[in-house]
């Protein structure tokens, strides 16, 4: 057929063929070529002559047939794992045997968009029970690659993990070379942006190619004690990035423990430190709510052999001044080059403290912030940059930004009173990022700063003006940055109208 699947083993058959096998679309049938064979989904047309088989590349690839090939078709019996999710609808607790079924089938393509639907519905109404989340954190790490540092490390592997939902998070790209500079491995694998103006993978493509397999990532982990690279390509826990891709449409993350678990897991980590963002936008938004997932986090990590230290951090506003792959990468530089924000130094430097101190470090903050004064984690991270392709050279400038510009100005003096986090993400998608990745938005204030009327207060960089116009309406409507003359003085911060926006959701590991 020359189409992909999404990582699904799908078939086209004729529907009156279908028909008389007693095939209907969703339905399963084996498909065998020599000595091989698969299940595949089928889906039916009346396009196709009643003996040709349409195949999505995946089949191709996984039967090795060509154009022209014969193939042997029979209806297949429904996945055991069917039951097991209908047991969960039904409200059962699941063994760890019939999980690993479940995983299993999600990742040979056996189950459907509909039947993996029945199963993330399920889970999020019911939730999971700690032995549950044990068995799918297992099973994922079980049905997917491994990096496999033990052969060549003896000592600990760090890493570092964000619940997410505040925009401008660059942390990763300060807090990975700081830790790789002072002798200590870690492999940082990293998500693209889903509902967000950018994710670490996209930040750090800003600077170097980040689609690597696994054994460049543990060549480059092996020689420069670091990486940050994007998870996709990896094979790590595939059944997650299938399961993803039925949560998005709904808006819903039942398995982000297992998900951020087993990523871990699989890397060969052995100490790591869990950031949870806390305030409006964000994906957590109180401090009971994270301390209740901190603590599910620090048992089941427990369980697993894993060291996990979990940090609340402050949520109710972007991190740094920059949002958008590009504007993020070019503040990253010039953090590691010494010129970077308060908020965002202090936060790589706590991280750094915390990873730090799970391996005995007392003085971790310190020896962070003298591998960042002076210059030899700027020199880790070019070091890092190279080894992934990139210029090791670049120079925050050097990284392009969006010809097409608005500028935001202050109404009203007054004082910065609130930035609405997730008004900001969506501006920055709305201009074009993470895709553009020259697109993104600009802050020139923070909470708290006082302001003069006129003063501009935001830029708006894209690569498309019509794009930029949808961004102008956009900012009338969502007011992103709201300004008062004080809190005690300014009560009402906003009218939310009758038909308000949508509010994006928010989903990215």
């Amino acid at each position: 057929m020359g189409f992909e699947a999404g990582g699904r083993l799908a078939v086209v058959l004729y529907d009156k063929v279908a028909e008389e096998m007693d095939v209907r679309p969703l339905d399963r049938v084996t498909v065998k070529y020599n000595n091989r064979k698969v299940v595949a989904i089928v889906i039916t047309t009346k396009m196709l002559p009643e003996k040709i088989v349409g195949v999505y590349d995946e089949v191709a690839r996984a039967l090795g047939v060509r154009e022209g090939d014969e193939l042997e078709i029979s209806p297949a019996k429904t996945p055991e794992s069917i039951f097991y999710i209908r047991k969960k609808l039904a409200r059962g607790k699941l063994s760890e045997e019939e999980i690993r079924a479940i995983i299993s089938d999600v990742v040979d393509g056996y189950l459907s968009d509909v039947e993996l639907t029945a199963l993330v519905t399920a889970v999020h109404f019911q939730g999971l029970s700690i032995e549950e989340t044990l068995s799918f954190t297992k099973a994922m790490v079980d049905t997917g690659e491994k990096l496999d540092l033990k052969s060549y490390v003896k000592g600990p592997v760090l890493d570092k993990h964000s619940m997410g939902g505040v925009p401008g998070d660059k942390t990763s790209l300060i807090l990975v070379p700081i830790i790789a500079s002072l002798g200590y491995y870690i492999p940082k694998t990293s998500s693209r942006a889903i509902t967000s103006a950018a994710g670490t993978a996209d930040r750090m493509e800003a600077l170097a190619p980040v689609t690597l397999g696994i054994e460049e990532m543990r060549k480059i982990v092996l020689r420069e004690k670091g990486c940050i690279v994007w998870g996709g390509t990896l094979g790590l826990a595939p059944a997650d990035d299938i399961i993803i891709r039925v949560e998005y449409p709904l808006g819903i993350d039942p398995f982000f423990i297992p998900s951020i678990l087993a990523k871990k897991l699989a890397v060969g980590s052995t100490h790591v430190v869990l950031d949870v963002p806390v305030g409006r936008g964000a994906k957590v938004g109180t401090i009971g709510e994270a301390r209740n997932i901190a603590r599910e986090f620090v048992e089941l990590s427990r369980r697993l052999s894993l060291r996990l230290e979990a940090a609340i951090t402050y949520g109710e506003e972007p991190i740094g001044y920059t949002i958008g792959p590009a504007l993020e990468a070019r503040e990253a530089l010039r953090t590691l080059m010494g010129k970077g924000p308060k908020d965002l130094i202090d936060k790589a430097l706590s991280l750094a403290e915390i990873l730090l101190s799970m391996i005995g470090i007392k003085n971790g903050k310190e020896l962070a912030r003298t591998a960042l004064e002076t210059g030899k984690a700027e020199r880790k991270m070019r070091s890092i940059i190279e080894a992934q392709g990139g210029d090791p050279d670049v120079k925050p400038e050097d990284i392009p930004l969006g010809d097409k510009t608005l500028t935001l100005y202050a109404e009203n003096e007054g004082v910065v009173v609130w930035i609405n986090n997730s008004a900001m993400s969506l501006i920055g998608k709305t201009a074009g990022a993470p895709r553009d990745k020259s697109a993104g938005v600009e802050l020139y204030v923070k909470r708290g700063d006082k302001i003069k009327k006129g003063q501009p207060i935001l830029t708006v960089y894209s690569e498309s003006s019509v794009k930029l116009q949808a961004v102008e309406r956009l900012v009338r409507e969502l007011n992103p940055i709201v300004v008062g003359k004080g809190y005690e003085m300014q009560m009402v911060l906003e009218k939310v109208p009758a038909y308000p926006q949508e509010k994006p959701i928010g989903l990215e590991r």
